[in-house]
């Protein structure tokens, strides 16, 4: 694997996503009219290396810590969020892979080609029936962010056995994520929305697929293959952190293009200029406190259990909730800067070519993934009360 090790360039993530922020920035209305990210944004992207950055070094990867992964997904939001929420979902479903599957998967999946990626969802949405030896997949899934140029689309589902689903330690029955090469894939061209218009996230299906050996793993595990201490925590933290990193750059952009044009934006009727309002001044400084303060408590949280993936211990309950928490936390501040800012805004906001308008849709879709749902504040409220003693989905 040295030769995929020498090609990675030497510069961190966070500086590679910095050089190509301005070309991903320039191609996001194409984003948008193409529904997936066009040609030469999936280019950049792989040229930068970030596709692997999640990869473990001996696959050409960086192994960053949950500090470098937030700024460096974070950065690529910034410049546009459905090029952030795809390289997010692309790579958090390549670090699975990377982390949990066989030597022969990894093959397979990752060879040679620093484009090589893998996209789709990890929810249990089919099943698999044990024939000949081998599971044989069928379900329906949807939302595959990032499949468009993704070699192999992942496959959420539960095992059945003697006609009921095979059962874990605590009854709830097993859930294992499955890989495939993505021909074996039937995808629905479905994607109209009204935000992250870019993503390509596409409905598909697998039916009766048969899953090689080793091209699957339990959805919840803690026990890497290879790879980062961070993958001991399990990939619901992994998972966690792209997404706080995507609402954090989302709302950045916002307030950036706010601040820009504030000196010369003057709404009819208004005396002055937006930066010489008093009430203005007022909203805006606590709309960029409010998105610091979101940001510092991602990074405490964050960084608190990085620590606790470096010493080998497994992570508590509390810990666990803690990032959850922080990840809320930043999707709901997310929407508030971006209300705020396109509120300000006025017509600005509403133009097709508006950076804002791209915020404010992206935000108000993005807080709508069940991964940041309201289940997650009542099943995090109960940690902090100490009435239950495990939650899986934490």
């Amino acid at each position: 694997m040295s030769s995929l090790a020498a090609s990675v360039p030497r510069l961190r993530p966070l500086e590679r996503a910095r050089q190509i922020a301005l070309l991903l920035s320039e191609r996001a209305a194409q984003a948008e009219r193409e529904r997936t990210l066009p040609e030469a944004s999936v280019a950049a992207i792989a040229r930068a290396g970030l596709f692997r950055m999640t990869l473990p070094r001996e696959l050409g990867g960086d192994e960053p810590d949950f500090a470098e992964l937030i700024e460096t997904w974070e950065e690529i939001a910034r410049a546009d969020g459905s090029a952030g929420w795809t390289v997010m979902a692309n790579g958090t479903a390549a670090a699975a892979a990377a982390a949990y599957l066989s030597d022969q998967a990894i093959a397979a999946i990752f060879g040679e080609d620093p484009a090589a990626t893998v996209g789709g969802q990890f929810a249990p949405r089919g099943t698999g029936v044990r024939t000949n030896g081998r599971w044989r997949i069928t379900g329906s899934y949807s939302f595959g962010s990032g499949t468009a140029h993704s070699g192999f689309v992942s496959a959420g589902f539960i095992p059945i056995e003697n006609g009921a689903p095979r059962a874990m330690a605590n009854g709830l029955p097993e859930m294992h994520v499955a890989f495939f090469p993505r021909e074996r894939v039937e995808f629905r061209d479905n994607w109209h929305v009204m935000g992250l218009a870019g993503t390509g996230s596409y409905d598909y299906a697998v039916n009766d697929a048969e899953l090689v050996e080793g091209f699957s793993f339990p959805l919840f595990t803690r026990e890497p293959r290879r790879g980062s201490p961070l993958f001991r925590l399990g990939m619901m933290p992994v998972t966690a952190s792209g997404h706080a990193a995507w609402a954090l750059g989302v709302a950045r952009r916002a307030l950036d293009e706010l601040r820009g044009m504030a000196s010369e934006r003057q709404r009819m009727g208004d005396a002055s200029a937006l930066a010489g309002k008093p009430t203005f001044q007022r909203d805006l400084a606590r709309a960029e406190a409010k998105l610091r303060a979101a940001r510092g408590y991602v990074f405490d949280a964050f960084g608190a259990l990085g620590r606790v993936a470096l010493r080998g211990d497994p992570p508590t309950l509390p810990q666990r909730a803690e990032v959850r928490l922080a990840t809320n936390l930043a999707t709901e501040v997310n929407v508030s800067v971006c209300d705020f800012a396109h509120a300000c805004a006025g017509t600005v906001a509403v133009r097709d070519a508006s950076a804002l308008r791209r915020c404010f849709l992206d935000a108000h879709t993005g807080s709508q993934h069940a991964f940041i749902s309201e289940k997650v504040w009542t099943d995090c409220g109960q940690v902090l009360l100490g009435t239950v003693e495990d939650v899986l989905g934490l």
